[in-house]
C-alpha cells in the first residue's frame, strides 16, 4: 500500500478518538475484514464459514475468508449482499429513530450501488416507498440491478441530481445522503484512494455535500428524519457540515445511544469508525431531525397510467398476487407497484428521470408472458410458476449463458432456480433451452477465476 500522507495524518491530529500510531498500524494490517448481510426475503443457507456477527445490524455476519462471490449463484440471486460493516450501522441509527410498521416514504439520495438502498429496503413494509437515486447513469444501472434482485415491488429507481427533488415538498419522512467524499475512509479497501487525496480535493467534496443537503431539504417532511454519512475522517466533511446544518437549516441533532463495547467514536456531532476500534473500514454517521414547516406542498403532477385489460390481469395473476393495495399498471411496459409508488409517478413524475419503478414484469404477447429478469428475482412469486432446480455446475453455466443439459423435462416456460431461488427465466425445448438472461446479468469465466 501507499504511505499515508503525513499531511492527511496531521489534519487528524485533533480529531476526537484519532490515533496517528494505531491508525497506520491498522492501515498495514493483513486482513481486512469481509462482511455481507442477508437478503430477509429469502431465507437461504450461504456456504460460507462465518467468523462473526455484525454488532450493529441484523443477519450480518463477518466470514472467515474472502470467497470469489462471483461463483456463487445465491449472490446473483440476491440471497445477500456483500457489504462493508461500518456501513450497516444505517440500519441501528434507523430502527431507533423510525417506525417501519408505518407507511415510510425514504429516500436514498446517493443510492449506486445499492448497499445502503438494499438495506433500508430491508426495514421498510410492502406499503412502503423507497426511491433511490444515482446521478452517474452507468452507476443508476447497477443500482437497478441490485434493487431488482433484492426481489421488491415497493422502490423507483432514479437517475437525477439533488436539485432535481428541490420541488418536491414535505415529501420524504426519512432522506439518506451517503455524500461523495474524499474516501479516506477506504485507504485500506482502494489504496488509490490514496493518491488522490489532497486538502484541496477535501475542500472541494465539502462544498460539494453542503450544496447537496441544500438541495435536497426542502423534500425532507416536517419532524422527517436526515441521515448523513461519509466514508472520509476528515472532520471538514463530517462534523463541520454537521454543525452548518444545525446553524443555516435549523435541523436538530438527535442523539442515539450507541454501546461502548461496539467500539464507536460519538464526537458529539455524529459516529466515527475507526479500523482500529472496531472490524470495519473507516465511516462517519450523524442523525438529524427537522422541525418545523416553511407551509409550502407538493406540487402536484398527474402521469397517464393505465391499468392493464381484464384479460391482461388473467395472465399475469399466473405469477403474482394482488391485495388491496397493489395494481397492476401499464407504462411503457407492465409493472406491480404499490400505491406510494404509483403516487409518487403520479405527484413527482415531470420533475426526477425514472429508471424503473416497481416491479417490472414484462409484456403479455398472444396471450402469454414474456417474463422480464425482474419478476424471476421477486420475492412473492406464485410457487405454482413451473422451475427448472439446477445444481452449482448447471446454474454457473446458466449464468454464463452456456447450454445446459436437459433431461425429463415438460417444454414450456420455466423459472431457473438454485436452491429454489431464482436465477431468471428460460424455454424449455426438445433437447435444449432458449436461456433468456439478459447480457448484463451474466457472467464470465474470468471474473470467476479472478
Amino acid at each position: 500500500m501507499c504511505p499515508i500522507p503525513e499531511e492527511f495524518l496531521n489534519s487528524l491530529n485533533n480529531t476526537p478518538g484519532f490515533s496517528k500510531e494505531k491508525f497506520v498500524e491498522s492501515h498495514n494490517a493483513l486482513n481486512i475484514p469481509v462482511s455481507v448481510r442477508k437478503n430477509p426475503f429469502k431465507k437461504a443457507n450461504l456456504p460460507f464459514i462465518f467468523s462473526g456477527k455484525v454488532k450493529w445490524a441484523n443477519d450480518a455476519y463477518y466470514l472467515s475468508e474472502r470467497p470469489v462471490f462471483t461463483a456463487d449463484p445465491l449472490f446473483h440471486s440476491g440471497c445477500y449482499y456483500v457489504q462493508e460493516a461500518s456501513s450497516m450501522f444505517i440500519e441501528y441509527v434507523l430502527k431507533q429513530t423510525i417506525n417501519f410498521n408505518d407507511e415510510i416514504k425514504a429516500l436514498d439520495l446517493c443510492g449506486a450501488p445499492g448497499g445502503k438502498s438494499t438495506l433500508i429496503n430491508s426495514l421498510l413494509n410492502e406499503y412502503s416507498l423507497l426511491v433511490a437515486n444515482e446521478t452517474i447513469k452507468s452507476r443508476s444501472e447497477i443500482l437497478q440491478q441490485n434493487l431488482m434482485k433484492w426481489g421488491r415491488h415497493n422502490y423507483v429507481v432514479t437517475n437525477s441530481e439533488a436539485k432535481a427533488f428541490g420541488e418536491v415538498y414535505n415529501y420524504f419522512d426519512v432522506i439518506l445522503v451517503d455524500a461523495p467524499c474524499s474516501g479516506s475512509g477506504l485507504f485500506r479497501k482502494t489504496p488509490e484512494a490514496i493518491k488522490e487525496w489532497s486538502l484541496d480535493h477535501v475542500s472541494s467534496c465539502n462544498a460539494r455535500q453542503q450544496r447537496i443537503l441544500n438541495d435536497v431539504l426542502p423534500s425532507l417532511k416536517a419532524g422527517g428524519i436526515l441521515v448523513y454519512s461519509t466514508c472520509s475522517f476528515s472532520e471538514q466533511e463530517n462534523e463541520y457540515v454537521v454543525k452548518e446544518l444545525i446553524k443555516n437549516q435549523n435541523l436538530e441533532l438527535v442523539k442515539i445511544p450507541v454501546p461502548a463495547d461496539w467500539g464507536i467514536t460519538d464526537t458529539g456531532f455524529g459516529f466515527r469508525f475507526y479500523p482500529y476500534n472496531l472490524e470495519g473500514e473507516g465511516f462517519f454517521c450523524a442523525v438529524l431531525r427537522k422541525p418545523g414547516d416553511d407551509g409550502r406542498k407538493l406540487k402536484k403532477t398527474r402521469l397517464q397510467v393505465q391499468k392493464v385489460s381484464e384479460n391482461e390481469a388473467k395472465v399475469l395473476k399466473e405469477f403474482v398476487n394482488l391485495n388491496e393495495n397493489t395494481g397492476f399498471y401499464n407504462t411503457n411496459g407492465l409493472k406491480l407497484m404499490n400505491n406510494n409508488v404509483l403516487g409518487f409517478i403520479q405527484q413527482v413524475g415531470s420533475q426526477v428521470y425514472f429508471r424503473s419503478a416497481g416491479l417490472n414484469l414484462g409484456e403479455i404477447k398472444q396471450g402469454k408472458l414474456i417474463p422480464h429478469q425482474a419478476l424471476s428475482l421477486y420475492t412473492d412469486l406464485k410457487t405454482e410458476v413451473e422451475k427448472l432446480e439446477l445444481d452449482l455446475k448447471e446454474a454457473l453455466n446458466y449464468l454464463k449463458r452456456e447450454n445446459i443439459s436437459i433431461e425429463n423435462q415438460s417444454q414450456g416456460l420455466k423459472l431457473i432456480t438454485h436452491q429454489g431461488f431464482g436465477l431468471g427465466w428460460a424455454k424449455v425445448l426438445q433437447n435444449r433451452i432458449n436461456n433468456y438472461l439478459p447480457q448484463s446479468f451474466a457472467i464470465f469465466n474470468k471474473e470467476i477465476g479472478n
